[in-house]
C-alpha cells in the first residue's frame, strides 16, 4: 500500500473514530442547545424541532455521503484505463429526484416550524403576571403592571472579579407556574430579549411593543442578556430572571414598594435614566 493511500485510511479511521465516540455527548443529545427541557412550557417543543430537524439533515448528510462514496469507489478509474469516460448530457430521474427531495425537505420544514411558531406566539388571554420590559443603552427597567412597582438598572459594573457582575445587575422575577405576558419596547436603538435558557428571543423598538406569553415552570436562576448589537457597551446589558415560588414573588414586590419605587417608568428617551444614579421618569 502506498503512502498517500495509508495516510488517507488512517485519516478516515481517526475521522470515524472521533465521530463514534462524541455521539452520545449530552451536546450532541440535545442538539446543540442549553440543557432547558422544561423550564418552560415552550422549551421542550423549542428542543423537539431543533433535534428533529438535526436528525432528518444528518440522514440526508448520511445517504449523500454514502452516495459519494459509492460513485468515487465503483467509477474510480482502473489501472490501465486512459481516456475521459462516457459522458452524459442529464438523467431526468436522478434531476426529478434531486428536485423533489429538498422541495419535500423545506415544506416540511417551513410547515412543523409554522405549527410551533403558532403555538408559541399564541396570546394567552387573561395572563396571572403582566410585567413590562423597556430595553435601554445598555441595561433594563422592568415594570410589574400588576403590582404597580419598578425595578431599574444599569450596565454591568465590571471590577475585574466576575462573580461579583451578575450581583450588579438588574433582576427579573417571575412565579413559577404562571403565565406571564411581557411587553416589549425599547427606550432607544433596537435590542432583543433574550433568556438563553428560555430558547426564545424576540426584538425590542422605540415607539413599538412587542409581546411574548410564556409559563415558567423550573424555580431556579437563568442568564438574560440582549441579543442584538446595540452598541459600545453591548455586550455589558445583562440581567438576571429568578423564577421563584409565589409567596417569594409576593415578598420581593413588597420590597420594591418599601423602597419606594413605586408607579411606572417612563418609555420616553432619557440617558440619565441609564446611568448610576440616574433620576428615573415615573409615568402616571
Amino acid at each position: 500500500m502506498t503512502k498517500p493511500r495509508r495516510s488517507l485510511r488512517a485519516a478516515g479511521v481517526l475521522s470515524s473514530l472521533a465521530l463514534v465516540l462524541t455521539g452520545c455527548s449530552a451536546e450532541l443529545q440535545r442538539g446543540f442547545l442549553p440543557d432547558a427541557s422544561g423550564v418552560t412550557n415552550h422549551t421542550d417543543r423549542i428542543m423537539g424541532l431543533w433535534n428533529t430537524s438535526w436528525i432528518v439533515l444528518l440522514a440526508v448528510g448520511v445517504i449523500a455521503w454514502g452516495l459519494m462514496a459509492w460513485a468515487l469507489i465503483v467509477y474510480r478509474r482502473r489501472q490501465g484505463e486512459t481516456g475521459i469516460p462516457q459522458q452524459l448530457r442529464y438523467n431526468m430521474p436522478i434531476e426529478a429526484l434531486f428536485t423533489s427531495i429538498p422541495l419535500i425537505l423545506v415544506v416540511g420544514f417551513f410547515a412543523f416550524t409554522a405549527r410551533d411558531m403558532a403555538a408559541i406566539e399564541a396570546k394567552v388571554e387573561n395572563p396571572d403576571v403582566h410585567i413590562e420590559v423597556i430595553a435601554k443603552q445598555w441595561s433594563w427597567d422592568f415594570n410589574y403592571v400588576d403590582e404597580n412597582v419598578y425595578e431599574t438598572g444599569i450596565q454591568a459594573q465590571f471590577t475585574g472579579d466576575e462573580e461579583s457582575v451578575m450581583e450588579t445587575l438588574p433582576t427579573l422575577y417571575l412565579p413559577v407556574g404562571k403565565s406571564v405576558q411581557i411587553d416589549l419596547t425599547s427606550r432607544d436603538v433596537i435590542h432583543s430579549f433574550w433568556v438563553v435558557e428560555f430558547l426564545y428571543k424576540k426584538d425590542m423598538f422605540p415607539a413599538q411593543t412587542n409581546v411574548m406569553y410564556f409559563t415558567p415552570l423550573k424555580e431556579g436562576t437563568y442568564v438574560g442578556k440582549c441579543a442584538e448589537l446595540c452598541g459600545e457597551y453591548h455586550s455589558m446589558m445583562l440581567f438576571n430572571v429568578e423564577v421563584v415560588s409565589q409567596a417569594e414573588y409576593d415578598q420581593q414586590m413588597a420590597a420594591l414598594a418599601a423602597a419606594g419605587q413605586v408607579g411606572q417608568l417612563s418609555t420616553d428617551y432619557n440617558r440619565n435614566q441609564n446611568l448610576p444614579g440616574g433620576d428615573p421618569e415615573i409615568r402616571g
